[in-house]
């Protein structure tokens, strides 16, 4: 059977069919299941970080080197020719003599298809500004499909910052797919993007915004926490709601037996360390459904057959 992501760019969800999102799901699972260490063999990947990453380059730079591969790169853009003036199309150039792939995380909305357009090999983007995340996307699907059975139909609670997280913009857009229904708890001034709410509106998902963290865990399947940014509050504003998005082991005792926590990480104050021993914590094993997201990305972007 063709790998339809054969040679693909990797730069939104939104850019991503049904079918495909579901092969890179069950081909992360398989990896999981069956590791593999010959599908990258010769092959040489550039990792490009123009801004500092722990998770998503450490877990990237793991998953080429479990396929049998080769990273080449940098971590900080301040160490690049960026900081001389080089653009992106140029970079991409370079770049792409060089290797068989390039990961690229930059600040700048829009960045990861400026790489693309110009790159002689597929791009995957990991994190371009407020925009886009698609393999931390793909590795909550993992998620959520390994602790539920399911992706189709399921109550998802999204909780912290909504509008300038990337992770929850992504999620969104992938599970509507599968009909699923959302509840929505921030603060106001951090409330879902209404071009998320206008998608889910035009797929038929039902949302609705909750005002307590306790409505939610009673409600939901998931839950996805997310860190609330203290800089984009002033003194007197984040005193209002400091403590009210934070969750703790004792607001649990009426969830469901499937709910399951996650949070991209990293953590702050929003789960308290108690959380972490309950059955509910899910989120470091959603870290390392990192490593496996990214080799499943990576597998079939580059090899025909898998």
């Amino acid at each position: 059977m063709p790998n339809p992501l054969y040679r693909q760019n990797v730069i939104s969800i939104s850019d991503l069919t049904t079918p495909q999102l579901e092969l890179l799901l069950h081909t992360a699972l398989d990896l999981k299941a069956r590791p593999r260490s010959d599908l990258l063999a010769g092959r040489l990947i550039g990792s490009c970080f123009f801004e500092p990453s722990t998770r998503t380059r450490l877990s990237f730079e793991t998953a080429v080197q479990r396929l049998g591969g080769k990273v080449i790169g940098f971590s900080d853009g301040a160490s690049t020719s960026a900081k001389k003036g080089e653009t992106l199309a140029d970079t991409a150039r370079i770049i792409s003599s060089y290797t068989d792939a390039i990961i690229q995380r930059h600040p700048k909305d829009g960045a990861a298809r400026v790489l693309a357009e110009f790159s002689s090999v597929p791009v995957i983007n990991a994190g371009d500004g407020t925009n886009q995340h698609p393999s931390q996307t793909l590795l909550d699907l993992v998620t959520i499909y390994e602790t539920q059975g399911t992706l189709s139909n399921l109550k998802i609670a999204m909780c912290g910052d909504l509008k300038y997280g990337r992770t929850v913009h992504s999620l969104a857009q992938a599970l509507k797919r599968w009909h699923c229904e959302f509840a929505f708890v921030s603060p106001p001034s951090l409330a879902m993007p209404t071009y998320i709410t206008e998608e889910l509106d035009e797929a038929g998902c039902r949302y609705q915004v909750m005002s307590s963290l306790e409505e939610a865990i009673e409600w939901a399947d998931i839950l996805y926490m997310t860190r609330v940014q203290r800089e984009r509050f002033d003194e007197q504003e984040f005193a209002k709601i400091q403590g009210k998005f934070n969750l703790h082991a004792s607001m649990l005792g009426n969830a469901k037996d499937n709910l399951r926590i996650l949070h991209p990480l990293p953590r702050v104050d929003e789960i308290h360390p108690d959380v972490d021993s309950t059955p509910y914590a899910y989120y470091f094993q959603q870290a390392t459904n990192g490593v496996y997201a990214r080799m499943a990305i990576l597998s079939l972007i580059l090899n025909e057959e898998v």
